[in-house]
Formats: C-alpha cells, sequence, structure tokens
C-alpha cells in the first residue's frame, strides 16, 4: 500500500470475509486505517476536524463561567429519543465559552441536577444568568444565604436551538437578602399578554399567571415587560400597574395595535410588595 493512502473500508471488510486468512500486510492496512489514542491530528486535519464542527447544526448549550473556582453545575438535558445527556458545567476562564451539542432532537427539557458549591467569602455570590430568547436573560444569584437555584430547577423552554448560559462570582461587600413581590395579573382583552418581571441580577421568563418574586434587598426595585402579538388586532392595549396596597396607578404600558413585541416596556416600581397589573383595551 502506498504512504498515507488508506485502504477503502468496503475493501478491508473483504479481508476478512468467512474462510480467508488475512495476511499480515493486510493486519497492517488495517491497523494503519484506525487512529490510535495517542496520535496527533496534524494542522491540516485539525482544520478539516473544526470545519465540519462549524457546519453542525444541532442544538447546544454554550456557557462560560468566569472564576468561580470548583463550583460545578450538573445540567441534565432530556429529548424524546435519547437517555438524558448530563452535561457538567465548570470554571472555563482558561479556555473562555464551552460548547456543548445536545443529543437527540427537540423538544429539549433542560434542567439542573446538582450544584457542587466551592469556597466563598461572606459577602460573595455567584451570577447565573441564561437567556431564553433573543431579547432577555433570565438571572439568579445563588451561594451562602441565597440558595435559589434548587435541584431540579427547570430552565424553560429552549429556543432558537441553543442555551448561553454565563456565570461569575461578585463580591457586594454586604450581605444580600431576599425580598417578595406579589404581582396579580388581569387582563381583560382577548388578547394573550404575558408579563414578566425583573431587577438588577434578578428576572423571571414570561408568563399570564400570578406570581411571587424572590428578588434583592439590594435592589428592591421591580421593571415590568410584556409580551403580546397585536399585528392582527386594530385596537391598542392598555396595560396599568398599580401599587396594590395603596391602589396608587404607577405606571402605565401601551401595546399598540399592529405590533409584535417580546418586550413592550410596563413600568417600574420600587419597595413595593405588592403589584397588580391590568389591561384593557384603549379606547379613543
Amino acid at each position: 500500500m502506498e504512504e498515507n493512502k488508506l485502504t477503502p473500508r468496503e475493501e478491508l471488510k473483504t479481508y476478512f470475509e468467512t474462510g480467508k486468512h488475512p495476511t499480515q500486510g493486510q493486519f497492517s492496512e488495517l491497523i494503519d486505517s484506525l487512529r490510535h489514542k495517542e496520535d496527533v491530528l496534524n494542522k491540516k486535519e485539525m482544520l478539516i476536524f473544526a470545519n465540519n464542527l462549524a457546519t453542525i447544526d444541532s442544538a447546544f448549550i454554550y456557557y462560560f463561567a468566569n472564576s468561580v473556582g470548583d463550583l460545578e453545575i450538573q445540567v441534565a438535558v432530556t429529548s424524546p429519543d435519547e437517555e438524558d445527556q448530563l452535561i457538567t458545567l465548570r470554571d472555563s476562564t482558561k479556555v473562555g465559552v464551552v460548547r456543548q451539542y445536545l443529543f437527540g432532537s427537540a423538544p429539549y427539557t433542560v434542567k439542573i441536577k446538582k450544584i457542587s458549591e466551592g469556597n466563598l467569602g461572606e459577602t460573595e455570590y455567584y451570577s447565573f444568568g441564561y437567556q431564553l430568547s433573543e431579547s432577555y436573560y433570565v438571572r439568579r444569584l445563588f451561594g451562602n444565604n441565597l440558595n435559589t437555584i434548587p435541584d431540579g430547577f427547570d430552565f424553560g423552554e429552549l429556543k432558537n436551538g441553543r442555551l448561553p448560559i454565563e456565570i461569575t462570582k461578585m463580591d457586594n461587600n454586604a450581605r444580600i437578602n431576599i425580598v417578595n413581590t406579589s404581582i396579580k395579573f388581569i387582563n381583560r382583552t382577548e388578547v394573550p399578554i404575558q408579563y414578566r418581571a425583573y431587577s438588577q441580577y434578578w428576572g423571571n421568563e414570561h408568563g399570564d399567571k400570578d406570581t411571587i418574586t424572590d428578588h434583592y434587598d439590594a435592589w428592591d426595585f421591580l421593571y415590568i415587560a410584556y409580551n403580546a402579538d397585536l399585528q392582527a388586532i386594530t385596537q391598542n392595549i392598555q396595560c396599568d400597574l398599580y401599587d396594590a396596597d395603596t391602589n396608587t396607578l404607577v405606571a402605565s404600558g401601551y401595546l399598540y395595535a399592529g405590533q409584535s413585541q417580546e418586550n413592550w416596556w410596563g413600568g417600574q416600581v420600587d419597595k413595593v410588595r405588592n403589584i397588580r397589573i391590568e389591561c384593557n383595551y384603549a379606547f379613543k
């Protein structure tokens, strides 16, 4: 066999057909056709491999864990046609962004299976954020007294075939505590409307149910945003934001007919424990 010329797979199979006795040379051809675990790719082979990776269109998780020490987060990815795929997120400061392709096919369910925390100072916390869509992140702090990401935490629906995750360690120079705000959502229109509340280092995904936040006293404010498709609607919609304890109108958000958005601005409240949102058609 010529040097560096591999024997085709189908020809190799013929050497080992029933009743045949492979020669030493044929065994050598078989071994030369395999890759040994100690073999090192040359530059051309590495480039071919990299180009092949670039063409993969499978869904993937990619993450960056910035100087988080011994912290490890194991996530379980479930798909309809594969066993659960376990992916461990760990400090990636030296290698940068890490990409993990997902087995099977959509829909994917991604949940936290286990968190092994590292060493934190008294006022240090981990910031954990992931992006469900092009327009917003879901964020949480955890560690020390903030055990707000339990085992089994569900990331929500994986959109766009990718799930970016960012994990960092931060020092607030003071202890952070959880505060709760109750949100009651009333939609008096026939248009499906979802809302989300978010603050510094904290945020939920969109939903249409009443919720209770677990944001942080260091940033005791909430922004409200709406998700609605009014492309087939001829009336504007007005969503009023109230301090429910005093029945005071705090802000009004407007959803305009003929448009569709995932982040209609709804207003801001500061240090309010009970919120009421009322959405109605806006009449001229």
